[in-house]
């Protein structure tokens, strides 16, 4: 017991506890910080891979529409019906109608 009570009485282990407490709870980059930042970095990695398969797909989808499948331009006529039925796009003077089942 009483070799115990020395080791915890030992200034260089009084100043080490009192050193990691400082860093582990009131530094500026303590250990909650440092945790919340990581689950931060991993949600946005994850949006990331999120929005490059977007993109993706959004690329293959206008190379879908631009060309057809013997490599020529496709029609503005059917350019124009996707971007109306999609977007609900509209000439000057035109009423569009929406019927959602």
């Amino acid at each position: 017991m009483k070799k115990v009570t020395r080791v915890i009485m030992n200034k260089y282990f009084i100043v080490t506890i009192c050193f990691v407490a400082w860093v582990m709870y009131f530094d500026q980059n303590d250990w909650m910080t440092l945790r919340d930042r990581q689950h931060e970095l991993d949600d946005l990695r994850a949006n990331i891979e999120y929005l490059r398969h977007e993109i993706a797909e959004m690329e293959t989808e206008t190379r879908t529409l631009t060309v057809d499948m013997q490599g020529r331009p496709n029609d503005p006529e059917r350019l124009e019906r996707y971007a109306r039925e999609s977007f609900r796009m509209k000439h000057e003077g035109e009423d569009v109608y929406v019927i959602e089942q």
